[in-house]
Order: structure tokens, then sequence, then C-alpha cells
């Protein structure tokens, strides 16, 4: 056992053996009947100071083109959220799934643009041989957990979307801007796991 899997277990079933009510959403945006289940991989990488796997989406693609977002889409007809999430890593950056180290699914985000997200928390090696599919995937790049988990490093915006008011998390990191599902996923991780509050 690693000692990053070993803490981020320990944490992530704490973390989920009690009720979280300021929990970010858009379920109120969501269109119900237009709601497709999806996954995505939270990949952390096992080093002492351990990264999650990002990717930028082409700007052709049809849904949030051009946006940071973790290796994910809908589940296939039969599949279970880690299924799904295990398939798209390999499909996206070919991540093989045995290299793959699940700790569990977290907090479902439902999305305003047609997705019930279910995110599946995982460590990986952190020398793995990424290669990316360019069909599905810009570019690919590491974050520093510290980071993500790092509440001060968000900068809270809103904006007048379907009729309301909707807040959005954002951060920019080398380059890269990391916003709107991505962020309030990766928000809404740091208040279950308490990552760097644990390491105090």
């Amino acid at each position: 056992m690693s000692a990053i899997f070993d803490r981020l277990t320990r944490l992530f079933e704490h973390g989920h053996s009690r009720d979280m009510t300021d929990l970010m959403s858009d379920s109120r945006f969501a269109d119900a009947e237009r709601t497709a289940d999806a996954a995505v991989l939270i990949a952390v990488t096992e080093q002492p100071d351990p990264t999650v796997l990002l990717t930028q989406r082409p700007r052709t693609m049809r849904d949030h083109p051009g946006q940071v977002a973790f290796p994910g889409g809908k589940l296939d007809h039969g599949e279970d959220a880690v299924e799904a999430a295990l398939r798209e890593a390999w499909e996206e950056l070919h991540i093989e799934p045995e290299q793959v180290r699940v700790i569990g699914t977290t907090d479902r985000y439902q999305t305003g643009t047609g997705f019930d997200i279910t995110p599946v928390l995982a460590t990986v090696p952190h020398d793995l041989p990424i290669r990316p599919d360019p069909r599905e995937v810009e570019s690919w790049f590491e974050c520093p957990l510290d980071k993500l988990m790092d509440a001060s490093q968000w900068g809270r915006n809103s904006v007048f979307w379907k009729g309301a008011m909707r807040e959005y998390l954002e951060m920019d990191h080398e380059g890269y801007r990391i916003w709107g599902v991505t962020a309030a996923i990766c928000w809404n991780l740091s208040r279950r796991v308490a990552w760097l509050e644990a390491r105090e």
C-alpha cells in the first residue's frame, strides 16, 4: 500500500461518514428529462507531493469544448460509474485499468448542460506513460493536489445563466483555466477529504 492511497482512503471514509450541507451543485439548472449519467476519474498520483491528472478538451467537441476536465464521459449501457471512469481514462489517456487503485465514488454533480456526474477518486503511479487520444484530448497536465484542495486558491465569480445567477469557481494553473464543473467537483471533494486540514 502507498502512503497517499492509505491517507486518502482514511480521509475519504471519514468525510463520507457525515452529512455535508455546503456542497456545490447546478441541479437547479438541470433538465431532468435530458440528463445522462456520466462518470469522471479523479486520478491522484502516488508521490510525496501528489498531483491530479487533468485534460483540456478539444475546442471542436460538442459538450464543454476547450474546457479543463477530468477523464470521463457518459456511462455505456450496463456500466456502473467506476467501470465508465476506468474505460474513459483508458480511451482518453491510455491509462490501464490495472494501474488504477479505486478509493470510491464521491458526491454526484448534476450539471445544467445535461449530465449527472459521479466522480471516482483513485490513485495511479506517478510515472504512468500517458498517451492522449487527440480526438478527445487537446492536451493534458498535472495540478498539485494541495492547490486543488486549497479554498484560498479558488476565485468566486457569478454569471446570469438560464434565468438566474449562477456562482462558479475558477483558478489558473500554468495557463490552464480550471473552472465550472471541474472546479465544483474539486471543491466538493475538498470538503469531504479535508486534505490540507488533516496534515496540520
